[in-house]
């Protein structure tokens, strides 16, 4: 290792500074491995944050050669590090290395790797509990060659970006407008590789985004084929909750078809609704139980659910946002509401007149998180053993 003597380490800015929404602050140091075709995997190293040295033929700067993952961990209220379900994350750019070309390795090998970097980095960099970092592993193909091959080199390295600090006392939790994706533009179709997550799955996608920014708008909700399927909402999951043959049902785009990314929030969402809301017996607050769905929809659904009244609440998930709730969708120049948005309280439905279902599948992962109840999915960075 070679590591930055504290004392000529930038100072951490506070939890509530304004430059962490710039999302361009770092930690002192960042991790590489080196890898080649002939030589295989050369020894991990430690070392203090610097721009990277790369040829100009390298395969990530011209065929999107690369993969990348995106994870927190988080400093509890009793002080402990945590990570959220790691080895998902390991297992899924394994995933995303393959479909590009890149080598792959042992998830619990870069599980350990991920526990010896947040190790170094946490003690100075995320001191406060209730607190976290990002942490982005990701891996690019090098070489020297501009031919269009399997990369005979590659570069594994990880970093750490202090973001935004959503405040505890915050509620309700702020909203995001969507605008639906035009006809004209796909993020992914059967048998391509939209589930990975590799960044050419998200350069086609900026210049709709920007679109969306100019109509006031936070991100896209991408839809696919001429019945106009719901898929993703720009680098998140989406979610909808509405009330169909007298039952509220949560429902999500399917995996099958390979349109989305598997999210590890969004798969935390489901299995905490089927253990916690899913009994005909369950509520919570006044919330009634979910049936829960993975399914195509579509546009016209939610338009149609919105103008009977059975649409109750929209969300997406994501480690970077982690819940997020859905205050409107813009399709086709009208504005769809969602009445359990923070922005549309007062026109709730009784049904979800108290936190609404979305708080609370956040209220439950921060619990998990930050260590307030004892989970599996928790992994206690100093005592990592069996962690999945």
């Amino acid at each position: 290792m070679e590591l930055v003597p504290e004392a000529e380490q930038p100072p951490v800015p506070a939890l509530s500074n304004p430059i962490r929404n710039k999302r361009d602050q770092h930690t002192a140091h960042m991790l590489t491995v080196q890898w080649t075709a002939d030589l295989g995997w050369a020894r991990p190293a430690i070392q203090a944050y610097r721009p990277l040295s790369i040829h100009p033929n390298a395969s990530a700067l011209h065929y999107a050669i690369q993969s990348f993952e995106g994870m927190k961990v988080y400093r509890g209220y009793d002080g402990k590090l945590r990570l959220f379900r790691p080895l998902l994350n390991c297992e899924r750019l394994q995933l995303s290395n393959a479909c590009v070309g890149l080598p792959t390795f042992g998830p619990q090998e870069l599980l350990q790797l991920i526990i010896a970097f947040v190790s170094v980095e946490c003690p100075r960099w995320l001191p406060e509990p209730h607190s976290h970092l990002y942490i982005r592993p990701a891996m690019i193909g090098m070489g020297s060659s501009l031919g269009v091959q399997i990369p005979p080199e590659a570069l594994f390295f990880m970093t750490a970006a202090l973001f935004p600090q959503r405040q505890v006392t915050q509620n309700p939790m702020s909203s995001i407008k969507l605008l639906a994706s035009p006809m004209t533009m796909v993020r992914a179709w059967p048998g391509g590789i939209g589930y990975a997550k590799v960044g050419a799955n998200y350069g086609p996608t900026m210049r709709v985004q920007d679109e969306a920014k100019q109509q006031g708008c936070t991100s896209t909700l991408w839809l696919f084929g001429e019945d106009e399927q719901v898929t993703e909402c720009g680098g998140s999951n989406f979610f909808v909750i509405w009330i169909e043959s007298n039952s509220v049902k949560l429902v999500t785009p399917p995996l099958e078809h390979g349109l989305i990314l598997d999210g590890i929030t969004r798969k935390s969402v489901l299995e905490l609704a089927r253990e916690r809301l899913s009994s005909p017996n369950a509520e919570c607050g006044k919330l009634k139980p979910l049936v829960i769905e993975q399914r195509t929809f579509t546009m016209t659904d939610i338009r149609r659910a919105s103008e009977e009244g059975r649409l109750l609440e929209g969300f997406v998930t994501g480690t970077s946002v982690s819940i997020m709730p859905v205050s409107a969708i813009v399709y086709k120049g009208d504005s769809i509401p969602f009445p359990s948005s923070a922005a549309g309280r007062e026109t709730r439905p009784p049904i979800t007149q108290t936190l609404g279902y979305a708080n609370i599948f956040k209220r439950w992962l921060d619990e998990i998180c930050y260590g307030t109840v004892i989970h599996e999915w928790a992994c206690e960075v100093s005592n990592a053993e069996g962690c999945d």
